[in-house]
């Protein structure tokens, strides 16, 4: 860590080594060394050594100092004593515990941002620089013996205050794709995080949705708008909700409140109202038009004869209304303030079902464009501008009937015009939402008013209703169908994300001083106010604790029920805990004189009672071969723990499964492989068991059966054809369910026999389809083998010609298996046409002897159909539907928390297409850190048959004029390229 130099300090560095803590300086500066506390009355090993793992510099004009934090998480501040530039001491102080970082940033403002190393990112406030607490200051000028330390005592936070936590998967360890909460799209659950910060999260595709307000209202209403007082106002004043023969006004202050001298009629319905010019309101309702003055003089226009308004759109200076029959009427306002009706009157050839007039821009008088959705169909453009008031200026025909319209301004960057006007330069864009539950979105050209480039998106079951509101400073456009979903612009790329929230009925958009940017919606009879703050997320996620790392966790078919082994290296399991602390505390009492018996009785009774949560302080450290394990059924909708199954100190669970057996009926069992007292480094194992659990009750608890010894770690187990196939170390072998252990049928043999070439190292996962098993090894890829059921022996068939160190693996259909590796790579292997797997295998095993097979492996060779490096190990594959209706792909989670689906294509023409666009962003838009791409997508094995969508993607952010440069070379324009982008990615995914 450099120390700040010149005139801030004395510069030199301070050198942060196992135990200790050394400032070291040219010249004649002695070396100081400080040893690094230690937790007072630790259950870690006493001879493990202690390092400083992050730390973050503060420095103001008068002083500075740094923060350093421990590899359990405790952050000590650390200051310099000087004397005319000879650092004479190191000062340490117990600063905080927070969980353990990769790094730290101290904010100029006085914020503590701190990236951990595993699970979410936290930001705390500095609220005191721990000066004047009590806690004890360290120096290195206090006399200790060599090897000895100092102790302090951890305490929950004082200095930091929590502000806010950033949602980070990091590392995802197992993954799993299910509709389980039957909600039509399926959610993602993700076993993530590290010792006890672990989590299984519930990943939903969708924007979280804080509730702010709900309320009850009288009736079931049908529409709700929301007005300002002023132009200038920067909050609503007012809440209008419609029902079938009333209208309800409520005032927005302190508390929401129902007011009668509003001026709106409140004996009818309500077809819209609005601010009109600068502090006027108007109401429209079906009989007429109700303009009220700020002074409260009201203006009525009634409907002529027999004639109602069936629809109605309003902005700040026009009101266009329907009437029976397809008659359309246009008022604008006058300078005076004063509504005035267009002398004509247009008929339409069919009866209207929606309008829609876009805001009207700044600077200007009216907005020049209204759009039309009629019973036949079609969306009209009709134009408002005076010389052309009310012509038709295009159409566009639609799949079914308009439900509603909207013209929003999007994805404009703000600019000032000359005034110092703030107004936005965006495109004007049609939404338009049909009876059939789909929504186009169309631009709408500003001179001509002609309509091109529409995308659609299917969004529910029920007709699409639209709403205009305001995101992020822009306008946004909430749809709502079955589910609401919310089209945005956000970070210069157009979002349309669903809500995770009950259906809605009809919406407008709010703002008040607790939240600026809400929503105010109704659904049947309540009036909620919402608020959208993770804006750009793609999931949101409900996160349930754990108690260890979860490795591998499998779905009960009939109860939805998780079934999740935790194991943790270097840990105690809760009972080794309690007895540690029994016997630390006993020791305590023991070691002291006769006069301080009383005392230390009461601090070891103090000692057994404080109980620390481990989240934040971590877990003891209980050395190397040390395992801990336990075993959970979990419901994952209420994420409540069913059962919870602790295994014995040093058992540490690899692997697990949930079968039937063909002997005994439908009753479902989960076999869980243990090894026992495993030495990671170098490698050596007691031996594995398998234990078998039943599981009772409907699938919530697991009844203890019995365990099978084996004589290495079970890391695979697979049902297969009535029975199991355990992977034990380098073994393959078929089990049955026994009255005392499991009963072993086959093993492969001729694996051990052959694989004296040690082509098998360590089974480290089982595929099985038909009599077909695909065996992934830890180095050897995929081994192909076909289990002969008269003969009951396992024959191995073909293998694949790379060594690759499999991490996961999936089938995608009967010859392929797509795989991934420790290094961050993902591929696909099918086995040639040709291949034949009716190997025949001679008993007496002389042929295997002399018929080597190819390169020392078997005889027959997989192909290799495609390679790509992800740059991240790839911990989890599924193939799987991400949305209803959508085609299949393949959904990788990686260690570093990231989320990727890789899609196939369905035609030569689109491939073709894509080729050509990563080609071009190749050379026009080369990454920031200088790398050439395609090298870094070849980094183990050249880049086959995939290509790269993140790089094209990033066509959409790339300058206009790059984007027209590759758009031409493609014979297209930039928008039918991001067109083409967004397409392959609705059609997939989100």
């Amino acid at each position: 860590v450099s120390v700040p130099g010149g005139s801030d300090g004395p510069s030199g560095v301070l050198i942060c080594s196992e135990n200790y803590i050394t400032y070291k300086n040219f010249g004649d500066q002695p070396d100081i060394r400080c040893p690094i506390p230690r937790r007072r009355n630790d259950l870690d090993d006493p001879e493990r050594g202690m390092i400083f793992v992050c730390s973050a510099t503060h420095k103001t004009k008068s002083m500075f100092f740094f923060l350093a934090q421990t590899e359990q998480g405790d952050i000590f501040k650390i200051t310099l004593e000087t004397d005319e530039d000879m650092v004479t001491e190191i000062r340490l102080k117990y600063f905080d515990t927070v969980p353990v970082a990769a790094a730290m940033c101290v904010l100029k403002t006085g914020f503590l941002f701190v990236a951990s190393e595993f699970g979410n990112h936290y930001l705390y406030q500095i609220a005191h620089l721990g000066d004047d607490d009590e806690e004890p200051e360290f120096s290195s000028a206090m006399p200790l013996e060599e090897g000895d330390t100092f102790f302090f005592q951890p305490r929950p936070l004082k200095n930091l205050v929590l502000v806010d936590e950033l949602d980070s998967l990091s590392p995802i360890l197992c993954c799993q794709i299910a509709d389980l909460a039957n909600e039509d799209t399926p959610q993602l659950y993700v076993a993530c995080g590290r010792g006890p910060r672990s989590s299984l999260r519930v990943l939903r595709h969708g924007l979280e949705v804080s509730e702010m307000a709900v309320s009850e209202l009288p009736g079931n209403p049908n529409a709700v708008w929301t007005v300002r007082r002023h132009v200038e106002d920067e909050f609503d004043a007012y809440i209008i909700v419609s029902f079938v023969n009333a209208t309800l006004v409520l005032s927005i202050g302190e508390t929401v409140e129902e007011v009668t001298d509003s001026g709106f009629l409140g004996t009818t319905p309500t077809l819209s109202c609005s601010l009109l010019g600068d502090d006027a309101l108007v109401q429209v309702y079906p009989d007429g038009i109700r303009h009220i003055r700020a002074d409260k003089r009201v203006n009525e226009w009634k409907t002529p004869g027999k004639k109602t308004i069936v629809k109605c759109a309003v902005n700040q200076r026009q009101v266009v209304i329907a009437l029976t029959g397809g008659e359309l009427v246009y008022f604008e306002m006058d300078p005076s303030g004063q509504l005035n009706e267009y002398t004509e009157r247009k008929e339409m050839s069919a009866d209207v079902v929606c309008m829609s007039l876009a805001n009207v821009p700044p600077g200007e008088q009216r907005s020049r464009f209204l759009a039309v959705g009629l019973v036949d169909n079609t969306v009209r453009i009709i134009s408002l501008d005076p010389s052309d008031c009310l012509q038709p200026l295009s159409m566009q025909a639609l799949p079914a009937q308009p439900e509603s319209l909207c013209i929003v301004e999007m994805g404009g960057t703000e600019k000032q015009d000359e005034l110092g006007e703030r107004g936005s330069i965006g495109f004007l864009y049609l939404n338009i939402g049909l009876q059939n539950g789909v929504l186009l979105r169309t631009v709408l050209d500003p001179v001509t008013g002609d309509l091109s480039d529409t995308r659609t998106r299917y969004l529910g079951s029920r007709p699409v209703k639209l709403f205009r509101v305001r995101m992020q400073g822009q306008e946004a456009v909430l749809a709502m169908s079955s589910r609401s979903w919310l089209s945005y612009s956000y970070q210069s790329r157009f979002h349309l994300t669903p809500l995770s929230y009950e259906t809605l009925e009809f919406a407008s958009g709010f703002a008040s001083e607790q939240c600026p940017e809400g929503i105010v919606a109704i659904s049947t009879n309540t009036l909620r106010i919402l608020a959208l703050e993770k804006l750009g997320a793609v999931f949101n996620q409900v996160a349930f604790p754990l108690q260890y790392t979860p490795r591998k966790f499998v779905i009960h078919p009939e109860s939805n029920n998780l079934i999740i082994i935790e194991t943790d290296h270097n840990a105690y399991t809760e009972a080794t805990k309690a007895q540690r602390k029994q016997q630390m505390a006993e020791e305590m009492v023991e070691a002291a004189g006769e006069d301080e018996r009383e005392l230390a009785a009461e601090m070891a009774a103090a000692f057994l009672n404080e109980n620390l949560p481990e989240s934040i302080f971590g877990a003891p450290k209980a050395g190397n071969g040390q395992w801990a394990s336990v075993i959970r059924v979990m419901n994952p909708i209420q994420g409540n723990t069913l059962d919870l199954v602790q295994l014995e100190q040093n058992e540490a669970a690899f692997s697990v499964a949930v079968c039937r057996f063909s002997n005994t009926g439908d009753e479902w069992y989960v076999l869980v492989g243990v090894a026992k007292d495993l030495i990671l480094n170098p490698r050596s194992v007691a031996g594995g068991f398998v234990y078998t659990y039943k599981l009772v009750n409907s699938g919530e608890k697991l009844e203890f059966l019995h365990k099978t010894p084996v004589e290495e770690v079970p890391a695979a187990i697979a049902p297969f054809q009535g029975r199991v196939l355990i992977g034990v170390g380098k073994l393959l072998r078929v089990y049955d369910l026994g009255k005392k252990k499991l009963l072993r049928k086959c093993e492969n043999k001729v694996l051990s026999f052959l694989f004296q070439k040690h082509i098998a190292n360590y089974i480290c996962g089982i595929q099985t389809i038909g009599h077909r098993v695909i065996v992934s090894d830890v180095q050897e890829s995929f081994i192909w083998v076909r289990y002969k059921r008269n003969e009951n022996q396992l024959i191995i068939f073909a293998d694949d010609t790379y060594p690759r160190w499999v991490t996961t693996a999936t089938l995608l259909d009967y010859d392929t298996v797509a795989g991934a590796d420790k290094f961050g790579n993902i591929c696909v292997v099918r086995l040639p046409p040709n291949t034949n797997d009716e190997v025949d295998e001679d008993p007496t095993g002389n042929k295997a002897l002399w018929d080597r097979g190819l390169l020392n492996g078997a005889s027959q060779k997989a192909e290799v159909i495609m390679n790509y490096h992800v740059g991240e190990t790839v911990l989890s594959l599924q193939k799987t539907t991400l949305i209803p209706g959508g085609s299949e792909s393949l959904v990788y989670t990686t260690l570093s928390g990231g989320i990727g689906i890789l899609v196939p294509f369905t035609s030569h023409e689109d491939h073709d297409f894509f080729q050509h666009v990563e080609m071009h962003l190749r050379s026009e838009h080369p990454p920031l850190c200088g790398r050439d791409h395609l090298s870094f997508r070849s980094y183990y094995f050249p880049v086959k048959n995939v290509i790269d969508g993140d790089l094209c993607e990033q066509f959409n952010s790339m300058e206009p004029n790059k984007q027209k440069n590759v758009a031409e070379e493609l014979d297209r324009t930039p928008p039918e390229v991001s067109k083409k982008l967004e397409d392959i990615r609705t059609r997939y995914a989100f």
